[in-house]
């Protein structure tokens, strides 16, 4: 029977049959999916300290800085799969900060005004990918640890899972690119 889940996470629906592995929107792993009736807006009236608002502004700069990055190298890409991974972790990444956004109180950030710069190779795209990826991941740990909000903690541990699997994903396409030539 068809069911709707909601990610706890970024709270975005889904419609299917069982429990995606992922959230599509957010990327949240399988233990954050929950069946639409259970889910429960998490993000909302957060109480933050001031180490935790902080923290959640320098990632919500990341993640639209991440974001941008993404368009850009999904706009520059040669191979296929590498447009279509980039455009992916583009939405992704604009999902984290709508995220972030909701935790802070604020309106959704415009991330189509930001202008950054890719490289016209995928492989160097992806290695700057790689690179973001990592600073993200040793931050959001980071983040997580001076959190004294659970809320705060638990969101900022995910997107630490979240970006280790982008940091696998990468791998996974430099290698399938490094074959091809």
């Amino acid at each position: 029977m068809i069911k709707i889940f909601r990610c706890r996470i970024c709270g975005d629906p889904y419609v299917g049959y069982e429990k995606p592995s992922n959230c599509p929107f957010c990327g949240a792993h399988i233990d954050f999916i929950v069946d639409a009736d259970e889910w429960v807006d998490e993000n909302k009236n957060v109480h933050l300290g001031e180490i935790s608002r902080r923290n959640l502004e320098k990632a919500l700069e990341l993640e639209m800085s991440n974001s941008a990055f993404y368009k850009c190298a999904a706009e520059q890409a040669v191979d296929v799969s590498c447009a279509a991974m980039f455009k992916a972790l583009s939405k992704i990444e604009a999902e984290h900060a709508s995220v972030i956004s909701k935790l802070l109180s604020i309106p959704e950030p415009d991330i189509s005004k930001i202008e950054i710069s890719c490289a016209r190779s995928d492989i160097s795209n992806i290695e700057e990918s790689s690179e973001r990826e990592k600073n993200a991941s040793e931050f959001y740990a980071k983040a997580a640890e001076e959190a004294t909000e659970l809320r705060v903690r638990e969101v900022f541990r995910e997107l630490v899972e979240i970006e280790r699997d982008h940091l696998e994903l990468d791998n996974i396409q430099k290698e399938r690119l490094l074959k091809k030539v």
